[in-house]
């Protein structure tokens, strides 16, 4: 499996932001590899990546440094990546 790095842009008080990161502990366990990084949008760090990505919902879900989603996410689908991901 290859290492994947996922970067989810959250802003204060989102609530799919937070429902992301519930799914995410649900299944965290099935993906060893990958490693979350949960970035606030109101950071320097969290701008630049805005800004880059032009993310305009959040949160904003970044897969090895590329935008996969932003808003609600399709969980379906998210995990789908994560194993064409995983196996490229």
């Amino acid at each position: 499996m290859r290492n994947i790095a996922l970067d989810v842009l959250t802003s204060p008080g989102c609530t799919h932001c937070h429902e992301f990161l519930e799914h995410w502990k649900t299944v965290a366990a099935n993906w060893p590899n990958v490693t979350l990084k949960e970035i606030s949008l109101i950071t320097p760090e969290g701008q630049e990546l805005v800004q880059k990505h032009q993310i305009f919902a959040s949160p904003g879900i970044l897969l090895n440094g590329e935008l996969f989603a932003t808003g609600g996410v399709n969980k379906e689908k998210f995990t789908e990546k994560l194993k064409a991901l995983s196996a490229a």
